[in-house]
């Protein structure tokens, strides 16, 4: 690890040889790490120092793990928390999930995986303090030459871009194949607005909006993201937070195009006919940007290879979103997307085949 990835560490364990041995490990791969034996005192230790990520016991005297994260998140919510724990228990795991807890690791943890942890968490808080660095310039550079307007609106749009692409990134460290996935998203809901005459602000705007759907998984742990077979019904619904998680994420922008990807963020998964999740909407009631990106994404999904199956060709794809096949059904999708969809399928197969690497 060079000296431009150093990250501070919070780590609070009662056990005070398992606090010293993931000290010194932190330590070992060129982290700044914080001893705290004491849940009660982790917040004063957080007034103290500017720290990048915590880690923190869940059973512990005083206060436990999920009661430290809630009051430190009511501090700071952007803070990542990463959780640890010697039992496995897959209800408290949704529930540090819920919570908003970034990740979840069993003891005994290798130092590789651990390190692994820690490392996605550290970008993932820098990234989220990029975002706020940017909004904070363009709100001063607004309030400070509103006589040159023009100007400042142009670079609103440029930061508000990099702003995207940069959160876009995000998901990029959990799975190699994400990054191709992303841009043909993007390419695709490009593809069907056109087709359904959205206006040429709004096929820009969901063109890179879109690739961010997914932000919300940086929070659900590998074990569960890369599982190479079925989830379980518990998995499932961690699996299904984060669309609440990336909309939470993107939430309170004040530039449209973040305020898009929220809404797609949150909704991508909602279905027409209200079988969808995480709130069941149905009909108009889901958002226009969200209603293509869920066609596009089921349409990407059924052409890729994954670990539990292989890819469907665009032929027997297109039959499948228009038939059905018992698990994707026609009434998932709202019919003006579905037919705007069947107009330019043959263009974003041509977009597929472009983007992807072979064997994928």
């Amino acid at each position: 690890m060079n000296q431009l990835d150093v990250g501070t560490i919070l780590v609070v364990d009662d056990d005070k040889p398992v606090l010293e041995s993931t000290c010194a490990l932190l330590e070992s791969r060129g982290y700044i790490a914080v001893a705290c034996g004491q849940s009660t005192i982790a917040g004063k230790r957080l007034l103290e120092h500017d720290f990048d990520v915590v880690l923190t016991d869940i059973r512990m005297p005083g206060m436990t793990g999920l009661e430290l994260l809630d009051a430190i998140h009511a501090a700071d919510a952007e803070m990542p928390i990463v959780l640890m724990s010697a039992y496995t228990d897959l209800d408290v795991a949704l529930d540090a999930i819920k919570r908003g807890a970034f990740d979840f690791v069993l003891k005994p943890w290798s130092a590789d995986y651990l390190a692994g942890r820690i490392e996605k968490a550290v970008k993932y808080h820098r990234l989220v303090r990029i975002e706020k660095e940017y909004k904070k310039t363009l709100e001063d550079t607004v309030q400070s030459r509103t006589h040159e307007l023009s100007d400042a609106l142009e670079m609103v749009k440029g930061l508000s871009r990099e702003v995207a692409q940069r959160l876009t990134t995000v998901t990029e460290f959990r799975d190699a194949e994400t990054g191709a996935h992303v841009v043909r998203i993007g390419k695709f809901t490009k593809c069907i607005a056109q087709a359904m005459s959205m206006p040429t602000e709004f096929v820009q705007m969901i063109e890179f909006a879109s690739p961010m759907h997914d932000i919300g998984k940086i929070a659900v742990p590998d074990s569960i993201l890369l599982k190479p077979g079925p989830l379980t019904p518990i998995e499932i619904e961690i699996m299904k937070t984060h669309a609440a998680i990336g909309a939470r994420i993107l939430a309170a922008s004040t530039h449209t195009s973040i305020q898009m990807a929220a809404s797609i963020a949150h909704c991508h998964h909602e279905r027409h006919d209200g079988s969808g999740y995480p709130r069941g909407l149905s009909g108009d009631a889901i958002p226009i940007e969200a209603r293509i990106t869920l066609l596009c994404d089921q349409y990407d999904a059924l052409t890729s290879k994954r670990p539990y199956k292989e890819a469907f060709p665009h032929t027997e794809t297109v039959r499948i979103i228009c038939e059905g096949d018992g698990r994707t059904l026609p009434s998932h999708f709202h019919p003006d997307v579905l037919k705007a969809f069947l107009a330019v399928a043959d263009q974003m197969e041509s977009i597929r085949t472009a983007l992807t690497r072979p064997g994928s």
